[in-house]
């Protein structure tokens, strides 16, 4: 049996590694990629109309798929049938509560790194992940 593997997957660098890292190392993974489409938060929400933030929505959406679309091609690239998921959310808890409710073996994803001194070797999202996650989390940089 394979193991169930998460990635979370937004097109960027830390997160192709973090794929390509999920493909080459684990025997014959059943990978699925996860685009999260990260809710608005804060004081400005309260002025967008509700047409408005569905358009916004629609195309976060697309951008998702297309970026997932990346992320498959780079699957069949190796061999390796990607699934993919677009969901709706904080970034964070959605990995972890998509990793849960869908019985994932482990977390692969990527470091970003970009926010402060203390995130200097992690990016805030996996930093949240690594404490939380009730399962292995595999972090590449």
């Amino acid at each position: 049996m394979s193991e169930r593997i998460l990635v979370p997957y937004d097109g960027s660098a830390p997160s192709k590694k973090a794929l390509e890292y999920t493909i080459e190392k684990f025997e014959n993974p059943d990978v699925t990629a996860l685009y999260v489409v990260p809710v608005p938060e804060g004081y400005w929400t309260a002025f967008e109309d509700e047409e408005m933030e569905a358009a916004e929505a629609d195309r976060a959406r697309e951008q998702g798929q297309e970026t997932l679309d990346e992320a498959r091609e780079t699957g069949a690239e190796h061999g390796c049938d990607v699934d993919t998921e677009v969901v709706t959310g904080k970034p964070d808890r959605v990995v972890l509560e998509y990793a849960e409710s869908e019985t994932y073996d482990t977390i692969v994803m990527g470091s970003h790194g970009r926010e402060g001194v203390s995130r200097v070797l992690l990016g805030s999202v996996a930093e949240n992940v690594v404490r939380r996650s009730p399962i292995p989390v595999v972090v590449v940089r």
